[in-house]
C-alpha cells in the first residue's frame, strides 16, 4: 500500500471523511551551514523522506491536528492562538497557523493527520517538512494562492517567533522550491535561487550515524547571537555592514 493510501486510511479511520493530501520534503545540506542567517549562499538538496498531511475543512475556526508519529492529538482555536513555545511538536503546525493568520489570511478550521518519515532528530529538518506541509494545505483549504517563497518565509516566521528557534531560511526554503534530482543554490539575502541538475551519475547518500541531531533552541539562538555580535564589531571597521556575509565585494578584499 503506498503512503498516500495508508494516510488516507487512517484519515478516514480518525476523522470519518476523505481529506486532500499534501507533502513536503526534508533536506540535507551540501555547503553552508548556519550561512543562512548570515545573509550567505547555502547549497542544498531536498530528499526523498517527506511529510504527509491530510486535511479536511470544518464549519467552525478550530484545528483538529493528529500527529501519526507521536500518537497525540491536540485542539487549538484560530481566533486564540498565541506565541508560546512548548518545545513539542504542535508548536510547528500552530506557528504556521498563527503566522498566516498575522499575515492577513483568514483560515478555515480544519481537522489535520501528520505523518512523517523524515527522521526526527536527524538534522534532515522534519520541522521544516512539518511546517511547509501544513502550511501549504492551510493555505489551499482556504483559497488563498500558494507561493512556494512566501510560504517559506511565513514558515520561517513560525519558527522563529512561535517555536522560539532563530532559524535562517534555508530549511523551509528547500522545503518550497527543491526538486528531485537537483541541488539548490539560493542566496540568503535576496532569495534568488538556481535549480542545479545533478548528473546522472551522481547520487546523494545520506549516512545514519546514529548520533542524535541535539541542538536545542537555547543553543542555536545563542550560536546566532554571536554572529550578530561579531558584525557589530566589525562594524567598526566596515560602516554599513548587516550580516557576515560583507555588505559588497570591496568589502570582501579589506
Amino acid at each position: 500500500m503506498s503512503r498516500s493510501s495508508h494516510l488516507l486510511k487512517k484519515f478516514e479511520y480518525k476523522f470519518g471523511c476523505q481529506p486532500g493530501l499534501y507533502g513536503a520534503p526534508g533536506r540535507v545540506n551540501i555547503i553552508g551551514d548556519h550561512t543562512d542567517y548570515n545573509d550567505g549562499f547555502v547549497l542544498p538538496a531536498a530528499i526523498g523522506f517527506s511529510c504527509w498531511v491530510g486535511l479536511a475543512p470544518r464549519t467552525d475556526r478550530k484545528l483538529i491536528i493528529h500527529s501519526d508519529n507521536f500518537g497525540e492529538t491536540i485542539q487549538a482555536d484560530l481566533d486564540s492562538l498565541t506565541p508560546r513555545s512548548t518545545g513539542k511538536w504542535p508548536d510547528y503546525p500552530l506557528g504556521v497557523a498563527w503566522a498566516m493568520e498575522r499575515a492577513g489570511n483568514r483560515l478555515r478550521g480544519a481537522n489535520l493527520y501528520i505523518d512523517s518519515d523524515v527522521p526526527i532528530g536527524a538534522g534532515l529538518s522534519s520541522s521544516a517538512a512539518i511546517e511547509v506541509a501544513v502550511g501549504f494545505a492551510l493555505l489551499d483549504a482556504s483559497h488563498y494562492p500558494v507561493d512556494p517563497v512566501n510560504l517559506a518565509l511565513l514558515c520561517q516566521r513560525a519558527e522563529n517567533e512561535f517555536v522560539g528557534a532563530r532559524c535562517g531560511i534555508m530549511d523551509q526554503f528547500t522545503s518550497c522550491c527543491g526538486r528531485a534530482g537537483h541541488l539548490l543554490l539560493l542566496d540568503c539575502r535576496s532569495l534568488d535561487f538556481q535549480l542545479l541538475r545533478l548528473p546522472a551519475e551522481v547520487q546523494l547518500v545520506i549516512g545514519n550515524t546514529m548520533v542524535q541531531h541535539d541542538l536545542s533552541v537555547t543553543e542555536y539562538n545563542t550560536r546566532r547571537a554571536e554572529c550578530e555580535e561579531g558584525v557589530r564589531r566589525l562594524a567598526r571597521a566596515l560602516p554599513g555592514i548587516r550580516a557576515l556575509r560583507a555588505k559588497h565585494q570591496k568589502a570582501l578584499r579589506q
